[in-house]
Parts: structure tokens; sequence; C-alpha cells
């Protein structure tokens, strides 16, 4: 899915106490990868959290952000304990190891020096990219989560080092809050970024300083450097046969589908979707914009395309739904 975005409820490197109804604006929003830390809540709580998580269909991160050994080795075990299914942060990595071992859980530690509340990564570039491979060389650690903008280094240097000398991949957390930081990350080879108190302060250029016009807006910048986005617009099936268009009609699955209740973001891996809305009024939203297909009328959704669908007029819509068979 190309660059990933993982939000976190947390602010100022706490987990927010309203971080259950974030989370449910969130998940409407199709986000999939949501994380917290492990201070903020009451583990209790954030076993809650975890599991509301997972129901929603997304992917669950804790990042410790704990200074001493003893403290991180408790969050390591408070990670175990409440069966996230990554465990970013923390550095080290001897004492953390044998907790995850059997775990199922995804460890990516961070690399370099890290001190203070919130967290400050410090040392050359070289030290930095010396600690990484170290790191990434080790058994049971999946990747590196690098605390990037928390440097006073070359940053976009930082990053493009670090991810140039680690065959792992390598997420960035700290202060990203503009789509140009973003395109940052991807450019220098990460495979993903946090943003947590940008969003929920409302710091993300967006059209609204509210969670979810700025996730909106995330999401938005993110697909569209992914390149999933769509500019495939609606079309009349008289108009098409008209046109005397053609189509392959090789290895396509097609089926009748009714629209109703409350909608998902979704995408297809692999092959395209055609809706075709025999009756009814279709919303189809995408990231950047939304078309209203009306009976008589389809639309194409490349594969790996977020799109909603959405039955319009109170009314199921009943559509015929062709896609190319995996």
């Amino acid at each position: 899915m190309g660059l990933r975005f993982i939000f976190m409820l947390t602010r100022n490197d706490r987990t927010v106490a309203d971080a259950s109804q974030q989370l449910q604006t969130a998940l409407g929003l199709g986000v999939r990868h949501i994380g917290f830390k492990d201070i903020g809540l009451p583990l209790e709580q954030l076993k809650g959290l975890n599991a509301a998580i997972k129901a929603g269909g997304a992917t669950s991160y804790l990042e410790v952000v704990s200074l001493d050994r003893e403290s991180e080795i408790v969050s390591a075990k408070a990670a175990a304990e409440i069966g996230v299914d990554v465990l970013l942060g923390g550095t080290r990595v001897d004492d953390v190891l044998p907790i995850l071992e059997d775990t199922g859980i995804r460890y990516f530690p961070f690399p370099g020096r890290i001190t203070g509340h919130p967290s400050v990564l410090e040392g050359t570039i070289e030290e930095i990219v010396e600690s990484a491979r170290a790191i990434a060389a080790r058994d049971g650690v999946h990747g590196l989560d690098l605390l990037a903008y928390r440097s006073a280094q070359n940053v976009p240097a930082l990053m493009a080092a670090v991810c140039a000398a680690v065959s792992k991949p390598v997420y960035v957390a700290g202060s990203i809050a503009t789509p140009e930081r973003i395109a940052v990350v991807q450019g220098a080879g990460a495979a993903g970024f946090t943003i947590g108190t940008a969003a929920l302060d409302g710091k993300y250029p967006a059209s609204g300083n509210d969670v979810p016009s700025q996730l909106a807006a995330i999401i938005r910048d993110v697909a569209a450097l992914n390149k999933h986005l769509s500019t495939i617009p609606k079309k009349n099936l008289s108009t098409a046969f008209a046109g005397r268009a053609e189509g392959q009609g090789d290895n396509l699955r097609i089926k009748v589908a009714r629209f109703e209740g409350a909608p998902c973001w979704s995408f297809r891996q692999h092959g395209d979707e055609l809706f075709f809305v025999h009756r009814g009024r279709l919303l189809m939203k995408f990231r950047d914009r939304e078309e209203i297909v009306e009976a008589g009328e389809f639309i194409v959704v490349p594969h790996g395309v977020e799109h909603c669908a959405v039955a319009l007029d109170g009314e199921p819509s009943e559509v015929l739904l062709a896609t190319a068979a995996a």
C-alpha cells in the first residue's frame, strides 16, 4: 500500500484522555494503523483501547517512552499483556526481546540515543546510522522507529542514511505536521510515519482544525504520494455503448450488491472494480473527491484506490459489481 500513516492517540508522549472517542473518528475514516503510548491511561483502559482498534479492523501500535531500564521492561511486559500488534520505541533491545519472544508482536525500537520527554534523538548521523545497523541486525527486531524530526541533524540526510543502511522497514516519528515533511519521509525511503499531536491540535494544513478534517487531509495527501487516487470519472452506460466502448471480459467476477447501512472505506490489492448502479443513487467517496453515480451510470475504481460507497436518499442502492479476479 505504499507509505503507511500511523495515527497516534497521543499528545506530548502521553495517550490522551479522550483516546476512545478519537479512535472511533479514525476508524470511521478508514485509518488502518493506530497507536498509543504506554503512559497516560491505566493499563485496563489501554487493553480496551487495543481491543477496539483490532475490532475496527486496524493494526495496533504501542510506543514506549520509558527512559530507564526498569521502566522499559515494565512497558514491554505491558505491551505483551495488552496484546498489541506492534511495539514501537525503546532502546534496550537485550531486555525487551526475551519478553516479546513467542508473543507475535513486531518490534521496532529506537536507534540512537534518546533523552527527555518529549523524546529527543541525540548523536551525529554517523552514530545514529551505526546504532541502526546494529539494532536492525538482531533477530526479533522487525524494523526501526526513527525520531528523525526530534534530531538536531540534517533530517532528510539522516532519514536517507538510516533507510539506506538497513534492509528492514523504518518508521519516522516526531514532529511531522506538514505534507512537505511527509513527502520528505517518503523520498528518504521510509516505510511509514506517525502523527499524533499535530492532528489532535489542528496543526496540519486542512480545511478545518477538527480531528476529522485533519485526518482526512493527511489520508488524502498520503494517497496522493502513494499514487492511490483515481482520475476516472463516472460514465453513462448508454453513452458508453454509443461510443462503442470495448472491454476485456476475461477473468471477471460479477455479482449484484445492495449498499445500505453504515459505509466503510476499502480497497482491492489486485484487480479493478466496476460499480454499475441499477436502481437508486450511489455516492462514491474518494480521498480527494466524491462522485454521485445515478441509475444507469457506472464508475471504475482502480486497484489500490481507497473508496467508500454510500447509498443515498435513505434507500438501498442496487449495484452490479464487476471485479477482476485476483
